[in-house]
């Protein structure tokens, strides 16, 4: 696969702050046992790959705008792009030494998403799509599940934890689903969850209270991968409404009427 000079941009800063993240990811083990536990650390390891990202993208557009999961918006000279950057999606993944967890990275021209990279640096699978150009995984290209049934389908969710509101709702969104599906996963990391979608190892995938560098890259990559996603509303505000839906055409429609119980 020949990749844009755009892509390739994304590609080399989300691979430089993976290389990053998974040496630091060696490290955690050994501090599961210290008095303070791993937290702090962590919290270092994100801001450093949030660092690293923010300069290589800089360098090679230098205006473009940020938002950025650590340090929020950072205004450019150039206001018609935009880079959204989850420079650690899967944190507590990453604390708890599970190996999945990835780098996010969108571009956004004139509110349009046009790009998204997400790379798993301990799995080493890069996720790539450009708007037009179609999805791909490690450079093969990339369609999402084609089954027609729920019954048939494994579907991926983010669980609300301590902090999070809307338990109760969850639970009943998600006892909808486990009645008429093969199974619900939740692998703790929303921009991979849709990578699965768009590369078919899950059928669909919902969550609710995101936030846009949860989601950005991943709406990229299902959409190239022929997927369709909206907000659990239907509409396409899933960065106001901060939920979103996916799968095929059909398993997104079913997958958005049962967790809203319709």
């Amino acid at each position: 696969m020949a990749r844009t000079a755009l892509l390739n941009v994304m590609v080399q800063a989300a691979m430089k702050a993976g290389r990053s993240l998974a040496r630091d990811f060696g490290e955690v083990s050994n501090l599961q046992v210290s008095v303070k536990g791993p937290g702090d650390f962590v919290s270092a390891a994100d801001r450093k790959a949030e660092k690293i990202v923010f300069e290589e993208l800089s360098k090679a557009r230098p205006g473009y705008s940020f938002l950025m999961e650590e340090s929020g918006v950072v205004e450019g000279k150039d206001d018609q792009h935009r880079w959204i950057i989850d420079p650690l999606d899967g944190t507590t993944n990453f604390l708890h030494g599970i190996p999945v967890f990835g780098v996010s990275i969108a571009l956004e021209t004139q509110g349009k998403l046009v790009a998204g990279v997400v790379y798993n640096p301990v799995m080493d699978e890069l996720y790539t799509a450009e708007y037009g150009g179609g999805a791909f995984f490690n450079d093969r290209r990339l369609r999402v599940a084609n089954r027609k049934e729920m019954t048939d389908c494994v579907f991926a969710t983010g669980i609300p934890h301590l902090g999070r509101p809307a338990h109760g709702d969850f639970l009943e969104q998600q006892r909808r689903v486990m009645l008429n599906s093969s199974g619900v996963r939740r692998f703790g990391a929303a921009a991979l969850d849709l990578c699965f979608v768009a590369g078919g190892r899950v059928d669909g995938f919902w969550e609710t209270g995101l936030s846009p560098w949860d989601m950005a890259a991943g709406m990229v990559i299902v959409k190239e991968a022929g997927g369709f996603i909206s907000d659990l509303d239907g509409g396409q505000d899933m960065f106001t409404k901060t939920s979103i839906v996916a799968g095929n055409e059909t398993i997104h429609r079913k997958l958005r009427e049962t967790v809203n119980g319709k």
